[in-house]
C-alpha cells in the first residue's frame, strides 16, 4: 500500500524521537499553526496554505497526542468546521448541525480508528463491524429541505449552524430534483451533500476565462464554490454543476432505513444523484482494498476526490458513538496522498501575526505542483527550520494535496549552495523595533511591542472583523489597514463610531476617500450597523484571546449564558486569584469558587484559564468591554438541546460504571445538553457516581450536591430522550 508522506529522512520527523519538553513546545505550534489556517481556509475559500501542508499538521499533531497525551494543549485544534454565512445571500439555520470529519492518512490510523470504536462499544477483538464506504468529493457541501417532498430551501454548510440560502442556485445544478416522486416520501426530509465541477467543464471555463482576461481559478473546489455562490442562478446554471447526496439531516414521517446503505438506495429512488461506486466494507483487508482501487482509477473519474470515506453502517450504532464536539466518532475520511516537487527557497521573510507570533516564511521560485502555481510556504518556527536545515538558496522537497500553497518536507542537500548559511531568528521585531523574545516553553518568538506594535493591533481587528467573529462585509484586511494607518479605528469600538464621527467629518468624509465613493460608505455603515448584534461565542471569539478558538468561545458562552455572567465571573476569579507581588501575569491556578467552576468545565484547563485572567486584568481590554457592550448588543447563548431535562446541568461522573463506559456516558450527557465538568464545585448539578468512586463523591456529598447512581443516570437520560 502507498503510505500517505515521502521524507527523505523520517526519522527526522518521528515523534518517537521527541522529549516530553520537545512534544510540549511542538504541539503548542502546532495547535496554533492549525488554528490559524482554520481560519483562512473558511474565509472566502481563499486558504494560504495547501491542503497537504494543513493535513501535514494535523498527522504530526495527533500522532505526538498519542504519545505525550498529558503535554496536549488544553483546547483541540482540530475540532473547528465551516464558516458564517456570507451577508449577500439570506441565512438558513440548520435544525441537524452539519458536521466535519476527522481524517486519517495511513492504514494504522485508520486501524486505530476501528479499535477505538471497539473499545467505545465494548466490541471485543474479533468482533467486525460493517463500515458504508464512498468517495470523498472535493467540492462545496449543501443541504436541502423539503416538505411534502416539494424543495422548500438549499443551504451551505455555513458554520455549521447557519448556513447561506442557495435554493434558486440548487435548482440551476444538474438533474437536482425540485419536486420528489416515489412511495413512503418523508413529510420533511433534509438531504446532505456535495456540489462539485467536473475536470472537462474547469478546463474549458478557466480557457474562456483567460481568454476574456476574467479570473482563472486554482483549482475544482474553489471554481465551484464560486460558482455556487452567484446572485444570479442563471450563472450557476451556464457552470454545469453536479452533486452527489451522502446522508440526511432531520427527517420526519419515514425513517428511510435502519442503515447508511439502506438508506442512500432509498434516496437512489427518490430520484437523487447516489454515487454508484459506493459499497460495504469488513474488516481492514476490505477498507485496504476498496481504498487501493479508487487511488488507482482516481485520475479516470473525471472530477476531484481526495479520500474515502468509511461510516459506520447501522444507525443504532452511530448513534452510541455520538460525536466529539462537532465530529462524529462513527465516521472517518481516508484521505490520499501528497503530489510533490522541487523549487528554489530564495529568501526567508518574517510574517507578524495579532498575538505577536513571529512566522518565518518561506518564499519561493514558482513551481506547479498538482496543477496549482505555488510561490510561498510557511516554515512554522526557528526550530522547524533548524530541524529541517532549511536555508535561503536551498532546493526543497514540496508536496500538496489541492490548494494553493505547499508544504516544504525536505531539502535536496546535493544542490545546497556553498556559500549558504544558517537562519538566525531576529532579535528585534521587523515592524516595531521592540525585542522579539522567546519564552521558555514556547515554540515560538513573539513581539513584547504589545499595543505600540502596529502590526499585532491592526491584525487584532482584522481579526475582530474577520468571518467568524463579526464578519462585517465591506470591512476586510485591506480595509482595515488603510482605517489604521490614517488612525481612523485604532480599537474595536471605533468601527460602531465610524458612520457617527463620519457625520460630524471628524476625519473627512469616508466617500472622498480613494477606492471609495457615498454608495460604497453607506453600504459600509448599513454592514456595520447588522452587526450591532452578535452572539455570546462569536463576541469571545473576536476578542483575540489567547488560546480562544471557536470550540473555547463556545464552550464559555454556554456554561456562563450571558455575557455579564461571564465577565462579572471572570472579574470575580481575578480578585479570588490575585496577581502574585512581582509577577507579570498568572502563574498558579485559580482556587476559589469561580476560578474552580472555570478550571471544572470540561475542555478548559490551566492554560486557557491563565490566558482569560490575564486579559481580565488588564485595564485596557476592561475598557475595550465596556466600550463594546455600550454599542452593541451581546445576544444569550442558548444550548441546542434545550428542550432535554438535563440541558444546561453541569454533571461530574466519577468511579467505573458497569453498563455503558464512562466516554459514552460524558459524550450522551453532552450531546442532551449537559456541561460535563471534570471536579465537582458548588454549581455542580448532579454527580453519577459508579463503583469504587473516590474524592468526587466525597467532596459532593460535603457540598450537597445531588448523587446518582449508574441506573438512576440512565433513567434520567433515557427521560431526558423522550
Amino acid at each position: 500500500m502507498t503510505d500517505l508522506f515521502t521524507y527523505k529522512d523520517e526519522k527526522e520527523l518521528d515523534p518517537n524521537h521527541l522529549s516530553p519538553y520537545q512534544a510540549r513546545r511542538e504541539l503548542k505550534r502546532l495547535a496554533e499553526e492549525i488554528e490559524r489556517h482554520n481560519e483562512f481556509y473558511h474565509r472566502n475559500d481563499a486558504p494560504i496554505i495547501s491542503d497537504a501542508e494543513y493535513d501535514a499538521l494535523r498527522i504530526r499533531y495527533q500522532k505526538i497526542v498519542e504519545l505525550f497525551p498529558e503535554r496536549a494543549p488544553e483546547e483541540d485544534p482540530l475540532e473547528k468546521i465551516g464558516a458564517p454565512a456570507l451577508e449577500g445571500f439570506g441565512k438558513v439555520t440548520h435544525k441537524v448541525p452539519m458536521i466535519s470529519l476527522n481524517n486519517v492518512f495511513s492504514q494504522e490510523e485508520m486501524e486505530n480508528f476501528i479499535q477505538k470504536i471497539k473499545r467505545f462499544l465494548g466490541y471485543s477483538e474479533t468482533e467486525e463491524i460493517e463500515f458504508f464506504a464512498e468517495h470523498k468529493i472535493d467540492g462545496l457541501s449543501f443541504s436541502a429541505r423539503y416538505e411534502n417532498g416539494v424543495l422548500i430551501s438549499g443551504a451551505t454548510r455555513g458554520d455549521g449552524y447557519v448556513g447561506e440560502d442557495i435554493t434558486q442556485n440548487l435548482k440551476a445544478v444538474e438533474k437536482f430534483p425540485v419536486n420528489l416522486n416515489g412511495k413512503n416520501i418523508p413529510s420533511v426530509l433534509e438531504v446532505r451533500g456535495e456540489i462539485y465541477m467536473s475536470q472537462e467543464v474547469f478546463f474549458n471555463l478557466n480557457k474562456e476565462n483567460s481568454a476574456k482576461g476574467e479570473k482563472v481559478f486554482a483549482n475544482l473546489r474553489n471554481a465551484a464554490a464560486g460558482a455556487l455562490r452567484q446572485l444570479d442562478p442563471s450563472i450557476t446554471k451556464r457552470r454545469h454543476l453536479q452533486y452527489f447526496v451522502y446522508g440526511i439531516g432531520e427527517i420526519k414521517g419515514n425513517n428511510l432505513g435502519y442503515k447508511q446503505s439502506e438508506r442512500m438506495e432509498l434516496l437512489k429512488e427518490l430520484n437523487f444523484c447516489i454515487h454508484p461506486d459506493s459499497k460495504i466494507v469488513k474488516g481492514m483487508y476490505e477498507i485496504v482494498e476498496y481504498y487501493e482501487d479508487v487511488y488507482k482509477k482516481r485520475s479516470e473519474l473525471g472530477y476531484d476526490i481526495d479520500g474515502i470515506v468509511y461510516k459506520v453502517d447501522r444507525f443504532d450504532l452511530q448513534e452510541r458513538l455520538g460525536y466529539v464536539s462537532r465530529r462524529p466518532r462513527w465516521a472517518i475520511a481516508y484521505k490520499f496522498p501528497a503530489e510533490q516537487g522541487k523549487t528554489v527557497l530564495e529568501k526567508i521573510t518574517i510574517q507578524l501575526g495579532r498575538t505577536g507570533t513571529l512566522t518565518p516564511v518561506a518564499n519561493l521560485t514558482p513551481i506547479t505542483v498538482g496543477g496549482v502555481v505555488v510561490s510561498r510556504a510557511t516554515l512554522h518556527n526557528e526550530d522547524e527550520i533548524t530541524r529541517k536545515d532549511i536555508r535561503e538558496g536551498d532546493t526543497v522537497i514540496l508536496q500538496r494535496a489541492g490548494d494553493v500553497i505547499p508544504q516544504i518536507v525536505a531539502v535536496d542537500l546535493s544542490m545546497r549552495p556553498a556559500d549558504s548559511k544558517p537562519f538566525e531568528a531576529p532579535a528585534l521585531c521587523p515592524v516595531c523595533g521592540s525585542l522579539a523574545v522567546r519564552e521558555e516553553g514556547e515554540a515560538a518568538r513573539r513581539c513584547t511591542g504589545g499595543l505600540i506594535c502596529d502590526a499585532q493591533g491592526v491584525e487584532r481587528l482584522k481579526h475582530f472583523v474577520s468571518r467568524n467573529a463579526f464578519d462585517i462585509e465591506g470591512l476586510g484586511e485591506k480595509q482595515i489597514e488603510s482605517f489604521w494607518n490614517d488612525k481612523i479605528i485604532t480599537t474595536p469600538a471605533d468601527i460602531f463610531t465610524l458612520e457617527m464621527r463620519d457625520m460630524e467629518n471628524i476625519f473627512g468624509s469616508i466617500a472622498n476617500r480613494e477606492g471609495w465613493g457615498k454608495k460604497s460608505a453607506e453600504n459600509l455603515f448599513k454592514a456595520i450597523n447588522l452587526r450591532r448584534k452578535i452572539r455570546l461565542d462569536r463576541f469571545i471569539y473576536a476578542l483575540g484571546i489567547r488560546h480562544i478558538g471557536h470550540t473555547t468561545a463556545r464552550l464559555l458562552a454556554l456554561n456562563y449564558g450571558s455575557f455579564k455572567r461571564w465577565t462579572n465571573a471572570m472579574l470575580e476569579a481575578v480578585k479570588e486569584f490575585p496577581l502574585p507581588k512581582g509577577e507579570g501575569s498568572a502563574c498558579a491556578r485559580p482556587s476559589q469558587r469561580e476560578g474552580e467552576y472555570l478550571l471544572s468545565i470540561n475542555g478548559i484547563g490551566e492554560v486557557v484559564a491563565k490566558s482569560i485572567l490575564d486579559f481580565f486584568r488588564e485595564p485596557h481590554n476592561l475598557r475595550i468591554l465596556d466600550e463594546l457592550a455600550a454599542l452593541i448588543e451581546i445576544e444569550d447563548m442558548e444550548n441546542i438541546s434545550g428542550n432535554s431535562e438535563i440541558a444546561g446541568k453541569t454533571i461530574v461522573f466519577t468511579g467505573t460504571l458497569s453498563k455503558i463506559s464512562r466516554q459514552e456516558a460524558k459524550a450522551k450527557a453532552e450531546s442532551l445538553g449537559a456541561k460535563v465538568a471534570g471536579s465537582v464545585s458548588a454549581k455542580t448539578d448532579f454527580v453519577v457516581a459508579g463503583e469504587d468512586a473516590g474524592s468526587k463523591l466525597k467532596k459532593a456529598n460535603e457540598l450537597g450536591v445531588k448523587v446518582l447512581s449508574e441506573d438512576e443516570w440512565l433513567g434520567l437520560s433515557i427521560n431526558s430522550i423522550t
